[in-house]
Order: structure tokens, then C-alpha cells, then sequence
């Protein structure tokens, strides 16, 4: 059960983090469309979105290290 979480939260970060790289390089218009933030007209680039985006990545991607690599430790009492 830890392993399959912890492969989400991997696959979850990496997604996030590619969303978050896109915001950052691709102006609005250039968005795919099914991406919050899309703009027909618009010029400017989503740097909150990419941001967050990036942060949360990675934050998902240390959460699946600790849950895969720390979990399965057992303490001493039990």
C-alpha cells in the first residue's frame, strides 16, 4: 500500500511539475486550452501558476521519497 502511494505522489509531483514549467515558458495563448489560465488574446506568462506549480512537484516528489524510503521502518517497540 505505501509503495502504490508513493508512486502517485511521484507520478503527482512530476505532472505538477511539467504543468508548472509550461506555465513558466509558454505565454498564455500558447497554453493548451484545457489548461486554467488559457487566453486566446493574451501575451503575458502565468509565473504565480509555474511557481506554484514547480513548488508543489517537488513537495509531492520529497512526500513519496519519505513515505516510500521512511514508512517502511518499524519502530523498536513494536
Amino acid at each position: 500500500m505505501r509503495h502504490a502511494l508513493a508512486v502517485i505522489l511521484f507520478v503527482i509531483g512530476v505532472l505538477a511539475i511539467v504543468a508548472g514549467v509550461l506555465y513558466l515558458t509558454q505565454a498564455a495563448h500558447s497554453l493548451p486550452s484545457f489548461f486554467p489560465g488559457y487566453s486566446a488574446h493574451a501575451l503575458g506568462k502565468h509565473a504565480k501558476r509555474g511557481d506554484a506549480g514547480v513548488a508543489f512537484g517537488v513537495v509531492c516528489i520529497i512526500a513519496g521519497a519519505a513515505v516510500e524510503f521512511l514508512g517502511s521502518r518499524r519502530s523498536p517497540l513494536h
